[in-house]
């Protein structure tokens, strides 16, 4: 995908955590409408971590939470896009999700597929439960080639929080934005801290 600007909207991760559901998705996309959040740009809505079953199917694909999601995920999808937004949803380069749910190691050609059958615009790649023997750029990389191969527009956002030297090799991964440092929290020296870390690898930085 080609971006000219950073990509703008609201994840459920740190109001909600593991507390989603069908409902609260379809009232946040109608919100993002009426506060007109969505005609100032902010037009990307997209589901973190707990979304799917702690099983994968018979055939190795995730299976979503229908207790959660009792319509499935491409009819959330197609509400959220019926409100002229986008769609993104979450998953992970290691075994498991940072949660504790299935992660996308060796499932990634399968998981990019049913992605992109359901119609999601954005996906966010985290980096929990890594096998330690799989480098970080190669897994990213995977993604990236198995995202590109759905033949849907997709923006790869990769959030491997900046470790193992993220910012020499994250351009090679097909992703379109990358996370360059572990989580924020709500402190000033966290904020600083940051900042700092970022002042560093500006020069990696470039624009789309």
């Amino acid at each position: 995908m080609k971006i000219n600007k950073a990509p703008m909207g609201w994840n459920t991760w740190n109001t909600f955590g593991e507390n989603i559901n069908e409902d609260l998705i379809k009232e946040t996309a109608d919100m993002l409408v009426s506060t007109g959040l969505r005609d100032l740009g902010y037009n990307y809505l997209v589901i973190d971590d707990c979304w799917s079953l702690k099983e994968r199917d018979k055939d190795g694909r995730l299976q979503v939470d229908t207790e959660k999601f009792p319509n499935g995920m491409k009819a959330v999808a197609d509400y959220v896009h019926s409100l002229g937004l986008k769609f993104g949803m979450y998953s992970c380069c290691g075994t498991l999700t940072c949660a504790g749910y299935p992660g996308s190691y060796d499932y990634e050609f399968i998981d990019a597929d049913t992605f992109a059958s359901w119609d999601i615009d954005f996906l966010k790649y985290d980096h929990c439960y890594k096998p330690n023997n799989a480098p970080s750029d190669l897994l990213y990389k995977k993604m990236g080639i198995a995202l590109q191969n759905t033949g849907r527009d997709i923006l790869y956002s990769a959030c491997s929080w900046g470790v193992n030297e993220t910012h020499k090799w994250i351009k090679s991964t097909g992703a379109d934005i990358w996370r360059t440092t572990p989580d924020i929290f709500d402190s000033w020296e966290s904020i600083s801290d940051l900042y700092n870390k970022n002042k560093a690898i500006l020069g990696y930085n470039s624009k789309g």
